[in-house]
């Protein structure tokens, strides 16, 4: 036989690339109640075993959620919530893959940074000011890594892009900068970084975005030289 049934990975792959088409087209709107399984898979012309993996997926992706006696829906597509599995490569992600992690974060950051400079708010100034102030009080790597992931989300969130700041989110392991804290604190580091910090600030202060952009490239591009170095190690 010449002819090879279709996979079913391939029949589900196809369902969710409909769906999302309905979405992307208006055909289902954001917080709208899906057609039922059966009444959706007639409709898409595939079994409901493979629409029933189709929404599972969806759902994963957070693109659907599902309301225990209520039926599935189509989410309000924030741009956090589909964009949480960034944070699953960065946590994951070791050697090589990092350091190319690193790179995407330099190029956000350094634009995120130079975009809060024009548009950062008095309230959004001072808690960038009081987080750099509380990693300048400590030499705690954990107290210091709190106030790093708050003082680097303000100036992403005063950007003013939810999506860049979602990605960024994402981008900034948690456990990946617990391990450049102790890094920086076995070697001593504490003062460049928080000079470094310190530039980040006075530019923003200073509404300057392009030595916004310049102070974030040459922060994360710091991490990037210290992880090239632990590799080379």
């Amino acid at each position: 036989m010449d002819q090879t049934a279709p996979q079913k990975g391939t029949v589900t792959q196809r369902a969710i690339e409909q769906i999302k088409a309905m979405i992307g087209e208006g055909r289902l709107e954001p917080g709208q109640r899906l057609p039922t399984e059966r009444d959706l898979a007639t409709q898409l012309g595939i079994s409901r075993s493979s629409m029933r993996e189709a929404i599972r997926a969806l759902t994963v992706m957070g693109v659907l959620e599902a309301r225990h006696g209520s039926g599935i829906y189509v989410t309000q597509l924030e741009a956090g919530d589909l964009l949480e599995t960034f944070g699953v490569v960065a946590d994951l992600s070791r050697g090589p893959r990092l350091v190319e992690l690193l790179e995407v974060r330099r190029v956000l950051e350094s634009t995120a940074t130079a975009l809060a400079a024009a548009r950062i708010t008095p309230d959004q100034l001072a808690d960038v000011e009081k987080h750099l102030a509380a990693m300048n009080a400590t030499d705690d790597p954990e107290e210091i890594l709190s106030h790093d992931l708050a003082f680097h989300r303000t100036i992403a969130l005063a950007a003013g892009n939810d999506t860049m700041a979602a990605i960024l989110e994402g981008l900034s392991s948690r456990t990946f900068r617990a391990r450049v804290w102790r890094g920086y604190q076995e070697e001593d580091a504490f003062a460049r970084t928080r000079r470094e910090h310190a530039r980040i600030h006075r530019a923003l202060a200073a509404r300057d975005p392009e030595a916004a952009r310049a102070a974030a490239a040459a922060h994360v591009g710091e991490v990037e030289e210290w992880l090239r170095a632990q590799l080379d190690e």
